[in-house]
């Protein structure tokens, strides 16, 4: 086993909350070194881009359909942009004020970035350009020109959108911990473009083949002078009028960019608390060895709903569930598990849900798994507790484990949070673990929590849709989950908890537009 993968193992580990103990961090907030939530390249020429607000969108139970492209111009990417990684809303108590992004982060901390590489585009460059998205102003920022004739290898229409990391946002608050929430916010920002990009007629492949030095060379990451904070390339993400290979290279991109590019990426922090396993597990999990296995991707079956912008703009966290009035319809919740049952990304499926069902109607209150990939019912069932039933259900790939009332179970494991318990359910996602990272190379730990963030996104989404509400839950107690699973060892690993029902709005705490200087 190599040097790298090892290091995974360990990070994994010793980032493991516990009864007796959190995963390391400062314990404290330091509000004097609190990051910026918004990168900005100074000295850039910037393009603002029309607010797509007033745009009709098509109905959220439509975004799977064969809709009709939209051309690629500025107004199309001001939408892609506004309704994936914009600001969403403010929020403001006493003399608070924050944003409410679209796509979901951790602590509302939002450690990814986003950068586009276009072909020349009017009223943006008359050349190719890689250019910086800044959600605070809604705009573009120029930072490099190039020419390629690269855009003649596909369809008309075709552009690439970058997600990088500054981990330091996350580290922060989290610590040692937050690598992994990093990474669940990038799949979450990934979703967020992805279904945004649907709006539009548009599809969206991640592309396999390209490295992280690859990467941060196209978007000018390795220019270590022009950065305070160290930031990191996660994926390429290619959107198209039609279906792209991930296998796609445009690793020749390379050889026409500039030597430097333009701007200074703003310092987000005056200093910084130093944690050094958090720059060793990014560099194990720097190198992709082996690209997944592609299948189809599936398509879900919704009832009409409101427009698809309407459910975006709306998504919220939530950080108290009302659980007097949390139940929930039998079609509510298997709509909602539908959303994410085939495969999201393309790719084969890693991720399962353990599901502790509270309060819906027409399901026995206990413990239930959705297999996202039937290929490893045996497996987990010679892992699990050998008295688990794993009765069929009406969804396709549900299994009824335990009849048990988990209030108290779900709100232990989920670091005695009363949103685990208090809602319609709530539940951990269980991957594939070990045999992943050993077979597909360290750069696997990302992905695998990538596939977590995009299912939650997701499960964000698509509660919204049916009137309710969801949260992520990043703190939870990784073994005792694992325990109460029957599992002792790491071929499977709970890596994301997740509670769905119907959230408590504080009337004190008021909501205002985005962007409402230019409404």
């Amino acid at each position: 086993m190599n040097k790298d993968i090892n290091r995974v193992f360990h990070y994994h580990e010793v980032t493991k909350h516990s009864q007796q103990r959190y995963a390391r961090s400062l314990g404290y907030m330091d509000w004097s070194t609190q990051p910026d939530p918004f990168r900005e390249y100074q000295g850039t020429q910037k393009t603002v881009l029309p607010l797509a607000i007033e745009n009709a969108t098509i109905p959220y139970s439509l975004l799977d359909a064969d809709n009709p492209s939209a051309p690629l111009c500025k107004e199309a990417l001001s939408q892609l942009l506004q309704f994936s990684l914009a600001i969403a809303a403010w929020k403001s108590s006493n003399t608070s004020q924050w944003a409410v992004r679209c796509n979901a982060s951790s602590g509302n901390l939002h450690p990814t970035e986003a950068y586009l590489i276009l072909p020349a585009l009017a009223d943006i460059s008359q050349h190719s350009s890689v250019i910086h998205y800044a959600p605070k102003e809604h705009t573009l920022e120029l930072l490099a020109k190039f020419e390629s004739d690269i855009w003649q290898q596909f369809p008309k229409g075709t552009f690439f959108l970058a997600l990088s990391s500054i981990a330091w946002r996350e580290v922060w608050k989290y610590g040692e911990r937050a690598f992994r929430y990093v990474n669940l916010d990038a799949g979450h920002a990934w979703q967020s473009v992805v279904l945004s990009a649907k709006m539009l007629g548009w599809h969206t492949t991640r592309l396999d083949s390209l490295d992280d030095a690859v990467m941060a060379k196209l978007l000018g990451l390795d220019q270590k002078e022009r950065f305070f904070e160290t930031e990191h390339p996660d994926m390429v993400l290619a959107i198209s009028p039609t279906e792209i290979s991930p296998k796609s290279d445009i690793s020749e991109l390379i050889t026409a960019l500039p030597d430097r590019y333009e701007g200074i990426a703003n310092k987000l922090s005056p200093s910084m608390h130093e944690w050094e396993i958090i720059p060793q597990i990014i560099e194990a999990t720097s190198t992709k060895e082996i690209p997944q296995k592609e299948l189809q991707k599936f398509s879900v079956q919704r009832e009409p709903t409101k427009e698809s912008k309407e459910v975006v703009l709306k998504r919220r966290s939530v950080h108290v569930m009302k659980s007097d009035i949390s139940t929930i319809t039998q079609k509510q919740f298997h709509t909602i598990l539908a959303s994410v049952n085939g495969s999201l990304d393309g790719k084969r499926n890693a991720a399962h849900l353990c599901i502790f069902v509270h309060r819906v109607d027409g399901y026995k209150s206990g413990l239930y798994i959705l297999l996202r990939d039937e290929a490893d019912k045996e497996s987990l069932q010679s892992e699990m507790h050998s008295d688990f039933l794993w009765q069929t259900c009406d969804l396709e790939n549900l299994y009824f484990l335990k009849e048990d009332d988990y209030h108290f179970a779900s709100k232990a494991i989920s670091c005695s949070q009363d949103i685990a318990s208090d809602g319609s359910f709530s539940l951990g996602m269980l991957c594939r673990f070990s045999e992943e990272i050993v077979n597909y190379g360290p750069h696997r730990y990302k992905e695998l929590y990538w596939e977590c963030g995009v299912i939650g996104q997701q499960l964000y989404l698509e509660a919204t849709s049916q009137g309710l509400s969801g949260t992520g839950i990043g703190c939870y107690l990784d073994d005792t989950m694992h325990s109460l699973l029957g599992l002792k060892n790491n071929k499977f690993q709970i890596l994301y908890h997740f509670t769905v029902g119907r959230g408590f709005v504080d009337s004190r705490i008021m909501t205002l537009p985005a962007y409402a200087d230019r409404i």
